[in-house]
Parts: C-alpha cells; structure tokens; sequence
C-alpha cells in the first residue's frame, strides 16, 4: 500500500506561481511513476506531468509544457510540481497518482492521493 498526501495548493494571480507537493509514504519501488493530474468538476481529468523514482526523464502534458517542472526528491519521497505563469484555466483539483503504470507513464496508476484545489483568479 501507498499512501500520498498533496500539499501546495491555494489561491494565485494569473501570471503567478505555485508549488505542487506529493509526499509518498508506504511500499515505493523504484521503477514506479509518481504522475500529476487534473481535474475540473464535471470535465474528465487531465494528464499534467509524471516522473519515474529512477529517471531523470520528466513527461508533459501540453497544457504543462513549458510551464511547469516536475521534479523528485527520492530522499523524501516526495515529487513536486512547480507551476509557472498560472492562467485562469489551470484552475482544477490537482492530484498526485503512483504506480507501475506499465510502458505508458500516463497510467494506469494505483494509489491517487486526495487532491489539493488550485484557484488562478484573472
């Protein structure tokens, strides 16, 4: 079992940034992902960005391309989602997601943590 805990979320300015936390506790295994999704209520949700435990090689969604970093900290287990130059429609619940995951990072993953709200007011 796996537990994951978010933490960053908040309220920010469009043209502001934040700071996504997935702090991981319980069995990891090295070849594991540890993905960022989002979700707006009523809209299916949406591939942000992932990472393996034993990568340096971070995965984009689009809509994070060239705006957000991804990046892990196998020490703490923890991986982090910084969030440059927000906009309004970057406005979800943000969840973090680890697992196998198989050839594909994008999922499917087995242990979803609760989410954390991100608001970017215009």
């Amino acid at each position: 079992q796996v537990q994951l805990v978010e933490s960053g979320g908040g309220l920010v300015q469009a043209g502001g940034s934040l700071r996504l936390s997935c702090a991981a506790s319980g069995r990891t295994f090295s070849d594991d992902a540890v993905g960022w999704f989002r979700q707006v209520r009523g809209k299916e949700r949406e591939f942000v960005a992932a990472i393996r435990w034993m990568s340096n090689s971070p995965y984009y969604g689009e809509s994070a391309q060239g705006r957000f970093t991804i990046s892990r900290d196998n020490a703490k287990k923890t991986v982090n989602l910084q969030m440059y130059r927000l906009k309004p429609e970057d406005t979800a619940v943000y969840y973090c997601a680890t697992g196998a995951t198989g050839d594909s990072i994008m999922g499917p993953y087995d242990y979803w943590g609760q989410g954390t709200q991100v608001t970017v007011s215009s």
